[in-house]
């Protein structure tokens, strides 16, 4: 796949809104994905942190999306929802569907892997570099008001009329 061809990113399409600043640990914005995301690797969600949200933000949402999947519509890898507006850092590993860290009320939404948590990268051996986009949306309302089997679509479209900001590190993987 050429970088000519690769498809538009997550937000591309979605209302323009600020940016504020996201980090991890694990992730370089621009770098390439450690083997702990990878699917058959670790499997593990990297560590995120943020800051610099509008002041007006009551939750926020995290997703990890690869625009350049061979599906036609991208492939969903994680979907977290109604985190407070106190949450500001997500550890390593706290993407798996039970981890014991995430506040009540936090959702985790059904991946396209079919399940409700983090999977990691894998995209099909000789298709190239993927991207993986991991984004913190920062929300002005308390909850989406929807639910753990809510699509993938659904919840990207409620998040992207919400926003108030958005931060986005975006880092590559080929098998």
């Amino acid at each position: 796949m050429t970088a000519a061809a690769r498809p538009p990113l997550p937000d591309t399409f979605l209302r323009p809104v600020p940016t504020f600043t996201l980090t991890s640990a694990e992730v370089a914005d621009g770098g390439r994905l450690g083997e702990e995301q990878v699917y058959q690797g670790g499997n593990r969600s990297p560590q995120l942190s943020w800051s610099g949200f509008p002041a007006e933000t009551r939750s926020f949402a995290v997703t990890c999306f690869d625009p350049d999947a061979p599906t036609g519509c991208g492939w969903w890898h994680w979907l977290l929802f109604d985190l407070p507006a106190t949450v500001t850092e997500l550890a390593s590993g706290a993407g798996t569907g039970e981890f014991p860290g995430l506040p009540a009320g936090a959702v985790h939404g059904r991946n396209d892997y079919g399940t409700r948590d983090f999977g990691g990268a894998a995209p099909p051996p000789g298709h190239g570099p993927h991207r993986y986009v991991f984004t913190v949306h920062a929300l002005g309302v308390d909850s989406l008001g929807l639910d753990a089997d809510t699509s993938a679509a659904a919840i990207s479209g409620t998040l992207g009329f919400h926003a108030l900001a958005r931060a986005t590190v975006v880092a590559e993987y080929e098998s």
